[in-house]
């Protein structure tokens, strides 16, 4: 007897259809083999769909059984595959008729029920875009696939349930999906807590309007990770397209919680300094998303930039560049979105107090520049905006309490910025980019119109910094924002002088 299940397999964002057919012969001595390219958690699935099956109180088959996950020629990972080879298997026995146009995906436990298993995002998307009507997955991450409009999703909590509703004798109906609302407000800090630094204040907001990067030198102490970590309470929500994409990566990294929902925060990744370069990139012998994928529309937070190895640096040049990272193996090539806020924080050297006004520093020009070099020049010049975060006078602190009550709260911050990014978003409609950091060369030249003044100063600066081709776009891109802010139309004068304040500073070694 031969039972054909639809299921599907995952490839980075992408989903391939698996079709995962069970022989149940009464030829042969009783045995049961998975074939088709699977992997070790795959063959593993043997024993769990066995004792499931057992453990459901119905009999599980002593003949050959034979399962081929087609096509044969793509690897197949991961223990989704128990549901659709148990749902095989139990027609054989029960002599139900499996439903061809619904999707079968879900890890058993061995006592029978369904657990939490990830991608159910990517496989209800797929579900819908091959016009299949239904999709069975267990109940843990059932919300999450109904997230996809246009496919009924059922809620499966054990395989007996399965089997009753799949004879008549049980009634399963459609899940709706429920939305789990996050609080912007739980932030670790709110911009009116951070004391004085308002020049830094000021870059921080154009990076977060324009979607711009940003680099804060400064010694230890003056405030530099408390800004980053202020950071998320001034960003809008996801938008529905940006809020989908960040969902789809969650999901297939297996970091979606049971009965999650729609992601409408931006991500905000602090990895440490002693990550791996493919803990960072993503790779592995079955490619998954790494912090750069995981931060996308949001944030990658490096603290102490400096300390991280500059092999593990230099892999940032190509997804800072394209907002694309490709991954590739010799059975597979995989494609994660990556369009992120590069924030980082460094000291000045080693000891963190060059240019200190009160303590000095001790470090040899020798040291320093050794400390620097770990950044390169390649990756700095992919870095918009370059701050220096002075320290705090600490008389400052005596006036915690009146400095808080005349700073701006985030939730003042944030309502502006999120005007901006609205005119950016509809200025761009169109391009498939959202805000001004995304914009290309093309996309410079017919939407950051500079007025006569702001072209001549950019020009002469470009000049007397000998700065790159890159770097001068990213002035024009940076005036832009700026001219957002300030409600302007064109790029005027001040829009680019400001600009110009956010270049890198040198300093001297004598």
């Amino acid at each position: 007897m031969l039972i054909k299940v639809s299921s599907a397999a995952n490839s980075g964002l992408e989903a391939i259809g698996v079709d995962v057919e069970v022989s149940v012969s009464n030829r042969g001595l009783p045995g049961f083999d998975i074939v088709g390219l699977a992997g070790k958690a795959v063959e593993e699935s043997k024993e769990r769909v066995r004792a499931a099956i057992g453990n459901s109180r119905m009999e599980f088959p002593q003949r050959k059984i034979t399962v081929n996950l087609a096509p044969a020629d793509i690897l197949k990972e991961g223990s989704f595959y128990d549901l659709p080879i148990a749902v095989g298997i139990m027609a054989s026995v029960l002599q139900y008729e499996v439903p061809k146009d619904s999707l079968f995906f879900g890890e058993l436990s061995l006592d029978g029920s369904l657990r939490h298993t990830r991608g159910a995002v990517l496989m209800a998307f797929f579900a819908k875009e091959q016009g299949l009507k239904n999709i069975f997955v267990p109940f843990p991450s059932a919300n999450e696939a109904a997230i996809i409009k246009g496919v009924h999703v059922y809620a499966v909590e054990n395989l007996s349930q399965l089997a009753g509703f799949l004879l008549g004798k049980v009634v399963l109906q459609p899940i709706v999906y429920e939305e789990h609302v996050e609080h912007i407000e739980d932030i670790e800090f709110d911009m009116a807590e951070v004391l004085g630094q308002e020049y830094a204040k000021r870059a921080i907001e154009i990076a977060a309007a324009g979607g711009h990067n940003i680099l804060m030198i400064g010694s230890p102490g003056s405030g530099k990770t408390m800004l980053a970590r202020a950071l998320p309470g001034i960003l809008p929500h996801l938008n529905e397209e940006e809020s989908l994409e960040v969902t789809k990566l969650y999901s297939v990294a297996g970091s979606m919680p049971p009965q999650g929902s729609l992601i409408t925060t931006r991500p905000f990744r602090s990895p440490h300094h002693t990550i791996s370069q493919i803990g960072l990139i993503g790779g592995g012998s079955k490619p998954q998303p790494g912090e750069v994928s995981l931060a996308h529309r949001g944030v990658l937070f490096l603290d102490e930039f400096n300390e991280f190895p500059r092999s593990v640096l230099e892999s940032l040049r190509q997804p800072v560049e394209d907002g694309v990272l490709t991954i590739s193996r010799a059975r597979e090539r995989v494609t994660y979105p990556c369009r992120f806020m590069l924030v980082a924080s460094s000291n000045p050297c080693p000891c963190g107090y060059l240019g200190h006004s009160k303590k000095p520093c001790v470090c040899s020009p020798r040291e320093i520049r050794k400390y620097r070099k770990r950044a390169s020049g390649p990756i700095l010049d992919r870095i918009d905006l370059h701050v220096d975060v002075p320290e705090v006078d600490i008389e400052k602190f005596a006036e915690n309490q009146r400095a808080s009550s005349l700073s701006e709260p985030s939730s003042v911050i944030r309502e502006r910025i999120a005007a901006v990014r609205r005119k950016q978003t509809m200025r761009l409609e169109g391009e498939h980019i959202f805000t001004n950091g995304e914009m290309k060369n093309s996309h410079i030249k017919k939407y950051a119109k500079l007025s006569r003044e702001a072209e001549l100063i950019l020009t002469r600066a470009g000049l007397q910094y000998q700065l790159s081709a890159r770097s001068y776009m990213k002035l024009i891109k940076i005036s832009r924002t700026i001219a957002d802010l300030a409600d302007a139309e064109h790029i005027e004068r001040d829009h680019a002088l400001e600009a110009l304040q956010y270049r890198p500073k040198t300093y001297e070694l004598d």
